[in-house]
């Protein structure tokens, strides 16, 4: 469905075609003519289904601009969130002038404070800051004629249900509330029944979970390999933006740490990061100067970047649905993207619980070997030293070039800049990661499957060593569960381009990266006799 059959102004139309979108996902063109009818709504649907603009647009068609009082609040779960949905909110509404504002936990409440002054008609914020202004009188909700609970079921699950009902008492009675949430349990049913009129539902079907734009494939893999493993994965499909995700904040460390310790350009965001720091990985990801995040699920809610290429579920999530999280990090705005699932024998029965929620057969894929990682680095070394030269005036180092000519092999020069521009492999820089308690066993019968595929490679072709194709093998996906439960001690639960191919840049020092010495491959480079 088109925007313009919507029912929105003119300047919304210009706004959603100044922000590249076309035609209304179906939650949008569900949801935007309910509320513009002043209904309340539930909307069940996932992260990267488009429903920030399936409660903007018609919160910005509705409020009075010449009206200085805050008109609709918009609770999120976490500060990334409640960023870039102000942000989405300001672009949206930029043409006709609506002023928004988020408030957060770990940022100065005074800059805050004067933000507020400047009379919001749309506020975005977070449960513990939103209460903070309220209990400070800094934020007055008197004249509030639009709520939306986002990520009502994340925000239950990092327990602000309790701060959640604080807050709408503060508001006013005859309201309109939206509800957006990505499952439905009893608790948030009883929100729905409690707070809200007569609400109409919305649900995206399961088929809709995740885009046939994205190719899901699964390795199964002991959980000392995964790390390596994965880095060949990097070596051999070179993807350009890319998104890791972990089950603890511990591990976000150990893999960005590790990665960079390898040579790549690479960073971790948990909630215990500071505000500012978060924001400045955010930034470097969001435009391209940092090829790989390291992510908890919380931290990354909200994360809306259409360019990433890649998503690697490191750790398998414990529930299917943040499964569909995950992955609709990628695949956006008509592009293609790759997901990859790494599972240990153990946790096969969480994977065919996934592929029941998604209603896709995820297909196996077995890890490429050193030899074949270093094969694909050396192909995009040899193109990138292709370029070096074609930009380089050669003139200016003539005479350098001939002294080392004369004192070395020319072999031996071309090897070590080979060396400088790939990436240091498990023999070189051993990396370790903590192990993790298994998944609690979930009861099924074994789940059959075929054999490996090729996949995974980065679709707008990668420098030398293209996609990798996955050797022919039979898998039977057998496994069950481990009996112990799971480790929640280090899960994160807090309240919080240009870009070029993931081989070829090297890390900077704003994300702790390394530059490979010449070298450190223990070859010697012969001086002539």
């Amino acid at each position: 469905m088109k925007f313009k059959e919507l029912g929105l102004s003119d300047d919304l139309l210009k706004a959603v075609t100044t922000a590249g979108y076309e035609e209304a996902t179906p939650i949008q063109a569900e949801t935007i003519p309910m509320v513009l009818a002043g209904q309340d709504v539930i909307g069940q649907a996932q992260t990267g289904t488009g429903k920030t603009a399936a409660f903007a647009l018609p919160i910005l068609e509705k409020i009075d601009k010449s009206n200085e009082n805050v008109q609709a609040l918009v609770v999120s779960p976490t500060r990334e969130l409640a960023i870039q949905t102000q942000e989405e909110i300001y672009k949206l509404g930029r043409n006709e002038r609506a002023n928004v504002q988020v408030v957060y936990g770990g940022a100065d409440i005074r800059r805050q404070i004067k933000s507020l002054k400047n009379h919001p008609q749309v506020v975005v914020g977070t449960p513990g800051r939103l209460l903070d202004h309220i209990r400070r009188h800094t934020l007055k909700l008197d004249h509030v004629q639009m709520l939306v609970l986002d990520e009502a079921d994340e925000m239950l699950n990092m327990g602000f249900l309790d701060d959640i009902e604080d807050i709408i008492k503060q508001l006013p009675v005859e309201r309109q509330t939206m509800l957006f949430s990505a499952t439905m349990p009893p608790e948030i049913k009883r929100v729905g029944v409690q707070f809200m009129q007569d609400p109409k539902h919305v649900k995206i079907k399961a088929k809709e979970l995740t885009t046939d734009l994205i190719d899901q494939f699964y390795v199964r893999s002991r959980d000392f390999e995964k790390f390596d493993v994965m880095t060949r994965f990097f070596d051999v499909q070179s993807p350009d933006l890319t998104i890791v995700f972990t089950r603890t904040k511990r591990r976000v460390d150990e893999i960005s740490s590790g990665l960079q310790a390898r040579g790549y350009n690479a960073a971790g965001i948990h909630g215990d990061l500071t505000q500012k720091r978060r924001t400045q990985i955010m930034n470097e990801f969001r435009h391209g100067q940092l090829d790989i995040l390291v992510a908890t699920d919380v931290a990354a809610r909200g994360i809306d970047i259409n360019d990433v290429t890649h998503v690697y579920n490191y750790d398998i999530p414990q529930d299917p649905d943040s499964y569909v999280h995950r992955v609709g990090r990628t695949g956006r705005a008509g592009k293609h993207g790759v997901s990859m699932t790494f599972v240990t024998p153990n946790e096969m029965d969480y994977l065919r619980e996934i592929e029941k929620l998604t209603k896709v057969r995820m297909l196996p894929l077995k890890p490429p070997s050193d030899e074949e990682a270093l094969v694909s680095q050396l192909g995009a070394a040899k193109d990138k030293v292709t370029e070096l030269v074609n930009k380089t005036d050669t003139e200016k180092f003539a005479k350098t070039a001939e002294g080392l000519l004369s004192e070395f092999d020319a072999e031996d020069l071309v090897a070590a800049l080979l060396n400088d521009l790939t990436k240091d492999d498990s023999n070189q820089v051993p990396v370790k990661i903590t192990p993790e308690r298994p998944l609690p066993k979930r009861g099924g019968k074994r789940h059959g499957g075929g054999g490996y595929h090729h996949g995974g490679g980065n679709r707008r072709g990668g420098n030398g060593g293209g996609g990798y194709r996955g050797h022919r093998s039979n898998d039977s996906r057998g496994g069950r569960g481990g009996s112990r439960s799971h480790d929640s001690r280090n899960h994160d639960s807090h309240d919080s381009r240009s870009h070029g191919d993931n081989r070829n840049r090297r890390s900077n020092g704003s994300n702790g990266g390394r530059r490979n010495e010449g070298g450190s491959r223990g070859f010697t480079i012969r001086k002539k006799d």
